[in-house]
């Protein structure tokens, strides 16, 4: 059985994970989105916020 990490390895190799990446990759770069993305990982990394 193949494990996780070579899955998401042969999908990023694939035609539609190229396309997926390509796309995060345009979606990122936009500075109004990547304040957003910015938002939300601080909002995993934060301590002390819901108990």
């Amino acid at each position: 059985m193949a494990s996780l990490t070579q899955k998401l390895t042969s999908f990023a190799r694939s035609p539609q994970g190229k396309k997926m990446i390509d796309q995060a990759r345009r979606y990122a770069s936009r500075p109004e989105n990547r304040a957003k993305l910015k938002q939300l990982g601080s909002k995993f990394t934060s301590r002390g916020g819901r108990s």
